[in-house]
């Protein structure tokens, strides 16, 4: 059988630390700040050094928002895999669902503005081809 314990005690996974965090309290970044760190939860956080993350600064609202929905699907990666170890954690679950739906509300706003972004985007169902009609991002 596979033990996750054997790990070295360097990485970020490290036993009963991870089944035990207490995400209400300030133990969790904003799903942005979770994304430019690549870690949800602060206490899991270990920085490189003494450099700090790189900031993020979109040039403009598509972007923006791009960057958005990108902090929110980190989100809720990151909480999925906390799921994983505690499938009954009714916080945890909660705010997955909250990112989950804003992540959608944030998409449809964003598809509804700039065009789809995803091939399975209900703005497809009259025309599929439509994501090849609108500029690119790098072409604005």
């Amino acid at each position: 059988m596979y033990n996750y314990y054997n790990y070295p005690q360097n990485n970020n996974f490290e036993g009963e630390n991870f089944k035990h965090i207490n995400y209400q309290n300030d133990n969790l970044y904003n799903p942005y700040q979770g994304l430019i760190r690549g870690n949800l939860f602060k206490n899991l956080y270990q920085p490189y050094k003494n450099e700090k993350p790189y900031e993020i600064k979109p040039m403009n609202d598509q972007a923006k928002m791009l960057t958005d929905l990108d902090s929110l699907e980190f989100a809720m990666i990151d909480l999925s895999l906390y799921l994983d170890v505690n499938p009954d954690d009714k916080r945890a679950l909660d705010l997955y669902n909250k990112y989950r739906i804003e992540n959608e509300e944030l998409l449809k706003l964003y598809q509804d503005q700039f065009g789809p972004l995803l091939l399975n985007s209900d703005v497809l169902n009259n025309t599929p081809w439509m994501w090849d009609n609108r500029p690119w991002p790098w072409e604005n």
